[in-house]
């Protein structure tokens, strides 16, 4: 064996060593974040394998079909062979198999690092270092397999264009093919790719073919979809962004505020602020840094902005890696909206590798050190935050079993709870006594009208003092927002509450319910907000008055209203429907009859809207509904 044959076993050894390393650790890693939502496409793969993105499910109280996910259906295919063969989501194997997706991004990024950089280990090192890697990398969300993928049609492109290689270019075209059905920005593998064959071999055919891969494949996906199930899931995907608003200007600013924070962190800061280069760009991260503090006065939070600053303005050069850089950030800060630091992942090998060129070697290893440290330390606050959902789920099991029980959460929280047999609530939920509803604080709970007792609570609140989410929503690590757009928190903050209730006997004290009276909250059962505008349906419990009086309900119809006509049912009897000509204030009453002490009432419109920014299903304005 040669020498530089035994040096490069000797290299794949020890990146192979390192990801087991950074993954054996996690791989009872509990079920987490978007992952029960591949889950629910791999089920669905199961009975129709051409179709795994016709799941539907509820989310947010909603029920969505999976074709308008954010992803195409890569990794619910990859999620329903282990579902197949074990017959249920067990999360040892389940992420065994996925560290193949980290060693094929490790072993692609060394290939890519040894033909750029004389330090290729070391690179290499750095990239299955950084932050994000590390903490998704335990997840069974679409980001591992679509990074592998991304890294390896890239690897494979450039040593087909190097060596005028046939079989390096077919991997690529596959790999390509493959990204485009894991994730949408697989497109950005065009003009990067395109870049190098122009530079390298601009007349060759077949490298000008294998860069087009992934549009091709999400074009036929898309057609595929249109004639086979009769709608473009990119159409669907943008009627979802529409409603939930995901596109405003707002989360572009905060999600391309977030991103640049991010990349500070790539790399530790230490590599960084070493890192050889032209000054302007220190005057380019104070300046920002000095705007970011205006914004923001924490100090995390300008030093991240000014660190990521630093590190993309001592990316900018003219060559292949550069402009992979510039390209991709530029995409992803005009693209994404939720500003997670998962996004970047594609960039960091080239990160990583232009940092071995330029910082000194004992600079790379201190940082590497501090690098690492800070991930596990992320990565295990991660997994105590999960692991801790799977316990109180479990712990629920006995509940579950004897009670009809609602989640009224996301995440692993609803995965485990519907593992026990419980139900993902819907919006305006038809609850009776001796239902039991889990919530949560963080996983986007929606509002309940109903009377509940204590059944169990739990505070999550990690040992280790940083947090990647929280209450507080200061950290941007998965989702930006206005209230905060930091990497990650250094903080022992609770990242969440959760809490078992138990439905009971509502008993009405008042016989007139004004929304905006918060003593009418436990007497209105569904459909009805502290506003006054209620849904399609709304639902109301009223005391009943000593002697005989009338239901009377005072509505307003706004003028964007299409509502016109609106009933009125007390105990399932309909006591009143009636036909309004227009907008306006009106009053409907009729009699009812009846000796028990309360009254079910509900109010039904015939048509409904939303607005841009009101999501709700509106129907009328309900001044006040009861007896007199």
């Amino acid at each position: 064996m040669n020498v530089n044959k035994k040096v490069r076993v000797h290299s794949w050894l020890i990146v192979i060593l390192a990801v087991f390393a950074l993954r054996l650790p996690f791989l009872n890693e509990a079920v987490q974040g978007d992952d029960p939502y591949y889950l629910y496409g791999a089920e669905h793969a199961l009975i129709d394998p051409l179709h795994p993105a016709s799941a539907r499910y509820i989310f947010q109280g909603d029920l969505v079909d999976m074709r308008g996910h954010p992803h195409p259906p890569l990794n619910s295919w990859i999620l329903a062979a282990p579902l197949a063969a074990l017959g249920d989501v067990r999360e040892a194997p389940f992420h065994i198999g996925y560290i193949l997706w980290s060693l094929i991004a490790a072993l692609a990024a060394w290939s890519l690092a040894r033909r750029f950089c004389d330090r290729p280990l070391l690179a290499t090192l750095l990239f299955i270092a950084v932050p994000a890697f590390v903490i998704n990398g335990t997840s069974l969300e679409a980001d591992l397999p679509f990074l592998a993928l991304w890294m390896l049609a890239v690897a494979m492109l450039v040593k087909g264009v190097d060596e005028n290689s046939r079989w390096p270019l077919a991997i690529s075209a596959l790999s390509g093919a493959l990204a485009g059905i894991a994730a949408y920005q697989a497109i950005l593998l065009t003009p990067i790719l395109a870049i190098y064959v122009w530079r390298k071999r601009p007349t060759a055919i077949g490298p000008w073919l294998a860069i087009f891969a992934a549009p091709v494949t999400i074009s036929a996906w898309q057609l595929f979809e249109l004639a086979t199930r009769g709608a473009l899931p990119i159409a669907m995907l943008a009627g979802y962004m529409k409603t939930y608003s995901l596109q405003t200007g707002s989360n572009k600013l905060h999600s391309a505020a977030a991103l640049v924070a991010h990349a500070g962190w790539i790399l530790s800061p230490l590599i960084v602020v070493f890192w050889r280069g032209p000054r302007w760009r220190w005057i380019a991260a104070v300046a920002a840094a000095a705007a970011a503090a205006i914004y923001d006065p924490n100090p995390l939070f300008w030093f991240s902005i000014g660190c990521g600053v630093l590190l993309l303005c001592s990316c900018i050069r003219s060559d292949f890696l550069g402009a992979w850089i510039a390209i991709f950030f530029g995409a992803s800060a005009f693209l994404f909206f939720a500003g997670s630091a998962r996004y970047l992942l594609p960039m960091a090998a080239p990160v990583a590798i232009l940092a071995a060129r330029h910082v000194n070697s004992r600079v790379l290893a201190a940082g590497f050190c501090l690098q690492v440290a800070l991930a596990l330390a992320l990565a295990m606050v991660n997994f105590e935050h999960w692991n801790a959902y799977r316990s109180f789920a479990a712990s629920l099991g006995p509940e579950v079993r004897e009670h009809r029980t609602w989640i009224n959460a996301e995440w692993g929280l609803r995965f485990y709870l519907e593992a026990e047999g419980a139900l993902p609530i819907p919006k305006d939920p038809p609850l009776r006594p001796g239902d039991i509803i889990v919530s949560s604080d963080l996983a986007y709970p929606l509002p309940v009208h109903a009377p509940l007792a204590p059944v169990a609570t739990m505070e999550i609140r990690p040992r280790i003092p940083l947090r990647i989410i929280s209450l507080d929503g200061r950290s941007a690590y998965s989702v930006a927002s206005a209230r905060g757009l930091l990497p990650f928190e250094i903080s022992s903050a609770t990242i969440d509450r959760v809490r078992a209730e138990i439905v009971v006997e509502r008993k009405p004290e008042l016989t007139w319910i004004d929304p905006k009276d918060p003593r009418a909250a436990a007497q209105i059962v569904s459909g009805m907000y502290p506003d006054g505008w209620i849904s399609r349906q709304a639902t109301v419990l009223l005391k009943r008055p000593p002697g005989e009086a009338k239901l009377v309900a005072t509505i307003y119809i706004q003028d964007i209203a299409p509502a016109r006509r609106v009933s009125i049912s007390a105990d399932g009897q309909t006591v009143a429907d009636q036909i309004f000509p227009a907008p306006g204030l009106y009053t409907m009453s009729a009699a009812v009859s009846g000796s028990s002490s309360d009254v079910t009432v509900t109010l039904n419109v015939d048509k409904t809207f939303s607005t841009a920014t009101d999501k709700r299903e509106l129907g009328v304005v309900v001044a006040g509904i009861g007896f007199k």
